[in-house]
């Protein structure tokens, strides 16, 4: 089976940056779509972004377009997001996925392999 590791959470100030890193690991298919997530808590695990088998981003959530970048290390098996101009509301356990598919979804429920979450704390 995949496995999925997260790194490269922390903590800090609002308008910094971080990048977060996703490392698969075991059975990988060929193709396959990678989605981020983040879930504040009280809150419903949503959406972050994701990136297609070819390397194409499929789309991100409106909350950080612009200020979030995806991109894959195929070679890797790694996929990275790119977090500048970070905002408190951007606070959240940030969770990684992977889904056999060449394309990108928005639902948790399709995909198949999910990592531990890292956690990323953005202060005023």
């Amino acid at each position: 089976q995949v496995q999925l590791v997260e790194s490269g959470g922390g903590l800090v100030q609002a308008g910094g940056s971080l990048r977060l890193s996703c490392a698969a690991s075991g059975r990988t298919p060929s193709n396959y779509a990678m989605g981020w997530f983040r879930q504040a808590p009280g809150k419903e695990r949503e959406f972050v972004g994701g990136i297609n088998w070819s390397g194409g981003v499929g789309s991100y959530a409106d909350s950080v377009k612009g200020r979030f970048t995806i991109s894959r290390d195929d070679i890797k098996k790694t996929v990275y997001l790119q977090m500048n101009s970070l905002k408190p509301e951007d606070t959240a356990v940030y969770y990684c996925a992977a889904r056999y598919s060449r394309l990108v979804v928005t639902n948790t429920a399709g995909y198949d392999y999910w990592g531990q979450g890292t956690q990323v704390t953005v202060s005023s």
